[in-house]
């Protein structure tokens, strides 16, 4: 990757729209095993917006409950620390980054939407094979996030980045070669200078850099990982969304085995994704 291109990529990722200090307080607090929800309700009280976010979610029809919930302790017990945390982070970056200028090459509603389903697909999947219920937010992130990387070439390469995208859909190749080939970065790589960036640590920013390179990945969030290749297909699949991405290379045996699972799989989370994603839509609005 020529230098002027990478620190071209580098200046946009550190001027595109930071997390609020709340938001990166609230990651830095829920990273902490032994965090109460007393802890996280102090810093997130701090934050009127954030306060609003956690409160209208307990109270959508996302969780359909039949009382008005107002107290932000309680609301934090109920929707329990990780989804605060993964709701605090998801609808800051998409609120942010939907709200800038979008280039040529993506449209950014078939973009988002492709990203929403992949994070309802990964977490309807984790709850087909019986994850930890407090970890499926953490798979409706990621699977949210993962190609966030395409925002800064998008937007730093323009008119190169829609004829990568062209020529991806004509040659019938994965995007993520075609930008190898012929911009010399991928958007996992730009993806890894925004974790980077926004101290990203854990399952989610592993899910953005590894997403496309499972097989040099050596970290603890590999059933994840794996996730998110699956859910990345079957939004492919079911054409939900349209990341630049018509050709996606298909995950390998290895893959599915890992799992336990088939291609079965994808038919069984239909209805799931289908009435999931409209619900879902309210971390987009929030």
């Amino acid at each position: 990757m020529a230098n002027d291109l990478y620190h071209k990529i580098e200046g946009y990722i550190k001027n595109m729209p930071s997390l609020p200090t709340s938001v990166a307080k609230v990651l830095e607090v829920c990273n902490n095993p032994q965090t109460s929800p007393a802890d996280l309700n102090h810093v997130i009280s701090l934050d009127p917006v954030l306060v609003g976010r956690v409160l209208k979610l307990i109270n959508s029809a996302y969780y359909g409950l039949g009382q008005q919930v107002t107290n932000l302790v309680r609301a934090i017990i109920m929707l329990g620390i990780n989804t605060v945390k993964n709701l605090a982070l998801s609808s800051s970056v998409v609120g942010n980054l939907t709200a800038s200028k979008a280039a040529a090459g993506l449209n950014m509603e078939g973009f988002w939407r492709h990203s929403l389903c992949v994070g309802v697909a990964a977490k309807a999947i984790a709850k087909k094979r019986a994850v930890d219920p407090k970890q499926l937010e953490e798979y409706f992130a990621a699977g949210l996030l993962h190609d966030i990387g395409k925002i800064p070439l998008n937007a730093v390469l323009a008119n190169d980045y829609m004829i990568t995208v062209s020529a991806s859909d004509r040659d019938r190749l994965s995007l993520v070669r075609v930008e190898d080939r012929n911009l010399g970065i991928n958007h996992s790589t730009a993806g890894a200078m925004i974790v980077k960036s926004w101290k990203l640590e854990g399952a989610v920013g592993d899910a953005v850099v590894y997403h496309h390179n499972h097989v040099d990945y050596d970290g603890s969030h590999r059933d994840l990982l794996y996730t998110i290749m699956l859910a990345n297909r079957f939004a492919s699949e079911m054409e939900i969304g349209f990341s630049g991405d018509r050709y996606p290379e298909k995950p390998g045996p290895s893959i599915w085995e890992a799992l336990d699972l088939d291609t079965e799989i994808f038919e069984d989370i239909v209805p799931l994704v289908n009435g999931e994603i409209e619900k879902a839509e309210v971390f987009l609005k929030l």
